[in-house]
């Protein structure tokens, strides 16, 4: 009978493990003092080109889901008695909210304590059990590592026997970095530590595929149709995310629109395309007051043909900016080539890297194109 049961408890794991499509959570830590301002230019205009990273990843086959939470610390307009660190975000997968709280972030000067930021991201946010998760802290800044109440060989040591890798970035001099206890800080979590330029302009690169993703962008959203309390702000808000990526450059809203043709990019909270997929019984369940204008006064049934037509719809546009997408990096690819070695890094570049490497170490690959 003890035999049987272990067979049984056995092949379940074996099925759920089979099942498991993985999950990629990363929490970043900025420090928004009076002298990070090019940092958060950084991130702005990298955002997007490190989820498409994150999601061409896969694990067992299957897209893992991805969530990212953002803290920033070292800011006058933080309380003292929090240690100047505040969450921004929690972990989500609303990559809009993402943008949007990103965007917000201003600077002003203040104490930066690197083991205080580490020790709330690990109390507050919900990291996975799961230890075949990829789960990594970045965090960025300039001022001494060992700043604070917080020690920050306990709180990194601690993320590290979580599995939880945490990676230091400094804005700086690497040797700097290295005697302020940012490279420390990185082999007490079991992470990388690099340095960067903050300073740096983001090199982006144009391609004869950024018009023609813009425009397949545009026609993308006019598929959404916001519902309930929040549909036309969420709605509003997607465009007002599309603006911000934009006045950045034509590359980063290219970057956002390659996101929002992938699974990755999901809006069931609030868009009735996505929703209707996921519950087909919701329609029934919303008051007229609470369906998109494009739906009200219309029949169960036309409904049903319209958030199919929109559906189909969808799917062409998120295919031909994928089709797109593949040839723009061939393009990027043969135009890097020609770039001097020891090109200075970026915030968003260090991410890439470090992603893929620890992916790489944890069984994930990365899809084949």
């Amino acid at each position: 009978m003890k035999r049987l049961s272990f067979i049984f408890v056995a092949l379940l794991w074996l099925s759920v493990s089979a099942q498991y499509q993985g999950k990629i959570q990363i929490a970043i830590l900025f420090d928004t003092s009076n002298s990070m301002d090019g940092l958060i230019d950084q991130a702005k205009s990298r955002i997007w080109s490190i989820v498409n990273t994150m999601s061409n990843l896969r694990y067992q086959g299957q897209t893992p889901a991805i969530e990212i939470a953002l803290y920033d610390y070292g800011n006058d307009n933080i309380p003292a008695a929090n240690n100047h660190v505040r969450q921004i975000l929690p972990f989500t997968g609303d990559l809009d909210l993402v943008s949007q709280k990103l965007f917000g972030l201003t600077t002003r000067g203040g104490q930066e304590y690197c083991g205080a930021v580490i020790s709330n991201s690990l109390a507050e946010l919900k990291w996975n059990g799961n230890p075949n998760d990829l789960k990594m802290i970045y965090i960025a800044g300039n001022e001494p590592f060992n700043q604070g109440p917080v020690a920050y060989k306990e709180v990194c040591a601690l993320a590290a026997q979580r599995s939880i890798y945490v990676n230091t970035i400094y804005c700086g001099d690497y040797q700097q970095g290295i005697t302020e206890f940012w490279y420390d800080g990185a082999q007490q979590g079991k992470g990388e530590y690099s340095n960067i330029n903050p300073n740096l302009q983001v090199k982006h690169y144009d391609t004869p595929y950024d018009e023609k993703i813009r425009v397949y962008n545009d026609s993308l959203n006019r598929t959404y149709m916001g519902y309930g309390s929040t549909g036309k702000s969420k709605k509003n808000a997607q465009a007002e995310q599309d603006k911000n990526a934009e006045e950045q450059s034509v590359q980063v809203l290219t970057e956002r629109a390659v996101v929002k043709s992938k699974s990755v990019y999901k809006n069931d909270s609030w868009d009735l395309v996505d929703a209707n997929v996921s519950d087909s019984t919701l329609v029934k369940r919303l008051t007229k007051d609470e369906l998109p204008d494009e739906l009200k006064g219309k029949s169960e049934a036309e409904i049903k043909v319209y958030l199919d037509e929109q559906k189909v719809k969808r799917s062409t546009y998120q295919k031909m900016i994928g089709e797109l997408s593949v040839e723009r990096e061939k393009y990027i690819t043969e135009q890097k080539k020609n770039e001097p070695e020891g090109t200075e890094s970026d915030f968003g570049k260090e991410v890439q890297k470090n992603v893929l490497k620890v992916a790489n170490e944890k069984g994930f690959e990365v899809e084949k194109k």
